[in-house]
């Protein structure tokens, strides 16, 4: 055990500011991509409940078919195949894009299930007192949907901030790519990969904390 523990000692001087880099990276990675997810979330569930044929198609289609496509293809199509036709990202800017049209899909299938779970009665209730369809959502309905879904919101961050790993496939310098990086320089990759996994860790944890606090209520 002092073997296994001693390279933390040795050559934690070194180790510590590339990880804590690399976790502002995917720090800022995921909440980027969550809230551009979120931004994209709310106009696809505008589409679903839209009195318009076409665009409930194409927020059925969008949903259906980005849910059944793998994270890391998309992340390939954003980096290395839209450049064929002259659309270029950097790697960062194409892992945010990659991660928030991925999770848009799942965004709005929430935001769509915390409205179901909204009383018919308010919507109609507000029409009554005045409102108008577009201030009675704004004002009485999402208000209450956020809550609704706040909990499972951010179990849905925590699942996007795991999934930011993939970045590192297009070279993005987050937690993954920093540790294949340190593993191939001091050749500990047992001891650097626990590292990294610490790392994110010490990221997902407080949510998850707050999320089971937030749904703990709602189970009693």
């Amino acid at each position: 055990m002092t073997g296994f523990l001693q390279p933390y000692f040795e050559y934690g001087g070194e180790w510590w500011p590339l990880l804590a880099e690399a976790m502002l990276n995917t720090a800022l990675l995921s909440v980027a991509g969550f809230f551009l997810s979120v931004v994209l979330g709310l106009p696809l569930l505008l589409c679903q409940m839209s009195g318009s044929v076409v665009l409930r198609g194409f927020a059925a289609l969008y949903v259906t078919t980005v849910r059944g496509v793998p994270l890391l293809a998309i992340l390939f199509l954003l980096y290395f195949g839209l450049p064929g036709v002259g659309i270029t990202f950097n790697a960062f800017t194409a892992a945010i894009l990659g991660l928030s049209l991925c999770f848009a899909a799942q965004v709005s299938e929430l935001f769509r299930a915390g409205l179901k779970a909204i009383p018919k009665g308010q919507r109609e209730a507000a029409l009554a007192a005045g409102f108008t369809p577009a201030q009675c959502f704004t004002f009485i309905i999402l208000p209450q949907v956020v809550r609704v879904i706040l909990s499972p919101m951010i179990v849905t961050f925590v699942s996007l901030l795991k999934d930011s790993s993939l970045a590192s496939l297009i070279t993005v310098n987050e937690l993954v790519l920093t540790g294949r990086a340190m593993a191939t320089e001091y050749f500990l990759p047992l001891q650097i990969y626990i590292a990294v996994g610490l790392c994110y860790f010490m990221i997902g944890w407080p949510f998850s904390v707050l999320s089971r606090r937030l749904s703990a209520p709602a189970a009693r």
